[in-house]
């Protein structure tokens, strides 16, 4: 068991993908943003993420598929906060604002292999201070882990050594059916309000409450009857014990459990999606609706929100969360 070469980057940075098996299920994870490549489990032969075995996918398009995004994930308005006492500012990589740590992120950088068996691997990379703006050397980790019956749980944690602000997400886009769209899955969200977005897609700052709402999740619809969603689900006001938050169901017999200790669950349905010139796995290039996101995380644009959950990590305390996927399959379904 060691990890393989997958490709060579652009600046010359090497590559390489780990093979992880267990539980009814087999991933490829990325010394890359720690990406989850692809994932299987027994008895279908399609991939439940989306992925690309082309080192320059995950260069261009294909940037945030599967990987570890921060190290302050979704989006940080104007690209600037105030963190004891002084201003700091980021890369603004969407428009005025910082999408997920900026282009030096956590999802740019190759992690190091610390810890592998054939069920799990635990993968860590350390940040220096002012690299994207982000104050305090940081080191953080990932451990993915399969475990039976088809589970595969994710741990992310992060310490530094000045205050910073952290706010990892696992950003994997799924899709059940193999297929094209995801349009005919359905997805429960166990939360009873959500943040509204403007133009820029950062939040208003209001809790919009789901009742009667058109994103109320809170029993299974159908992605396709949906508004466009890229909104933050709002599940607790701090994190908390690991605990299931939502499902998500296919046309061919597979679904998917997502538990969390996050506080915060962005839902985004892949409208903007295109992958071209480059191809995910099969061959094909992906589309619009080819996958969804759910991504648990803190609440985003916290430092322009004092009322939302705190995304500050200071000296001595630890970031810790913890996401755990399960997956069955209906063997009544084609």
């Amino acid at each position: 068991m060691k990890p393989y070469p997958f490709g060579t980057m652009r600046d010359g940075r090497e590559v390489a993908v780990i093979t992880l098996s267990a539980g009814g299920l087999r991933a490829r994870v990325l010394t890359l943003g720690a990406i989850l490549a692809d994932l299987r489990l027994d008895g279908a032969d399609w991939p439940l993420v989306l992925g690309s075995d082309e080192i320059g996918a995950y260069e261009g398009p294909m940037a945030w598929f599967g990987a570890v995004v921060g190290p302050v994930a979704n989006r940080i308005s104007g690209a600037r906060a105030e963190l004891a006492g002084r201003e700091l500012r980021f890369e603004a990589n969407e428009g005025q604002n910082t999408l997920h740590g900026g282009g030096s992120g956590t999802s740019a950088q190759v992690w190091t292999v610390e810890d592998l068996a054939t069920d799990r691997v635990t993968l860590s990379l350390r940040l220096a201070a002012g690299l994207g703006g982000f104050p305090g050397n940081r080191r953080i980790s990932a451990e993915y882990r399969l475990s039976a019956p088809a589970t595969l749980t994710l741990t992310l944690t992060a310490t530094t050594d000045a205050p910073t602000l952290m706010n990892l997400a696992h950003h994997p886009y799924w899709n059940l059916d193999g297929s094209g769209t995801t349009t005919a899955h359905h997805l429960s969200v166990a939360a009873d309000a959500y943040l509204p977005t403007n133009a820029a897609c950062l939040p208003t700052g209001m809790r919009q409450p789901l009742g009667g709402d058109a994103r109320d999740l809170r029993q299974a619809r159908s992605l396709a009857g949906l508004p466009p969603l890229d909104h933050c689900f709002l599940l607790a006001e701090a994190s908390r014990a690991l605990s299931p938050v939502a499902s998500l169901r296919g046309t061919r017999g597979i679904s998917l459990q997502l538990a969390t200790t996050a506080p915060g669950l962005q839902v985004y349905d892949g409208a903007k999606l295109a992958s071209a010139p480059w191809k995910g796995h099969g061959g094909a290039e992906y589309g619009p609706h080819c996958g969804l996101a759910l991504e648990p995380q803190l609440w985003p644009d916290a430092p322009a929100h004092p009322d939302f959950p705190s995304v500050r990590l200071d000296p001595g305390a630890r970031f810790h969360q913890q996401t755990r996927y399960h997956l069955t399959l209906d063997q009544e379904k084609p």
